[in-house]
């Protein structure tokens, strides 16, 4: 496992957030809206912050890189992408949710299962899309 920084690694990079970004957005302005106003509006903001949510994709994103898609493209394996895609959205997500599960008060249960769900979806999508855009423009 390596993180380098060249035009490589960049273009990658940046496919990879793109379709982060674009399966979390449809998620969150869509699919997953109603669910978090009914059960989380006493703890919700009434603005996003993107600098936090930017910093957020993009140290996610880096890990997949970092953890996953630089070793699924080196064997090239979309396996490789895939399965260890959804266990590290799953791990991510469940630091997330189950430390909120444990130390906030009336935190919901079903949102820390559905967040643990999605959170390995798009791990696993992120990452199966992301290798498949790379190999065809490399």
């Amino acid at each position: 496992m390596s993180l380098q920084f060249g035009w490589n690694e960049i273009r990658n990079f940046l496919i990879t957030l793109g379709v982060f970004l674009v399966l979390d957005i449809i998620w969150l302005a869509f699919i997953s809206r109603a669910l978090y106003s009914k059960h989380l509006s006493y703890l919700m903001a009434p603005k996003v912050n993107f600098a936090a949510a930017g910093i957020f994709y993009i140290i996610f994103v880096l890990g997949m890189m970092y953890f996953v898609i630089n070793s699924a493209l080196a064997n090239n394996d979309w396996m490789a992408a895939l399965l260890p895609g959804l266990f590290f959205g799953l791990i991510a997500y469940s630091t997330y949710d189950l430390t909120n599960l444990a130390t906030i008060r009336d935190w919901p249960l079903i949102i820390t299962v559905v967040d643990l769900i999605w959170g390995s979806f798009l791990g696993g999508a992120t990452c199966t899309i992301s290798y498949f855009i790379i190999k065809a423009v490399s």
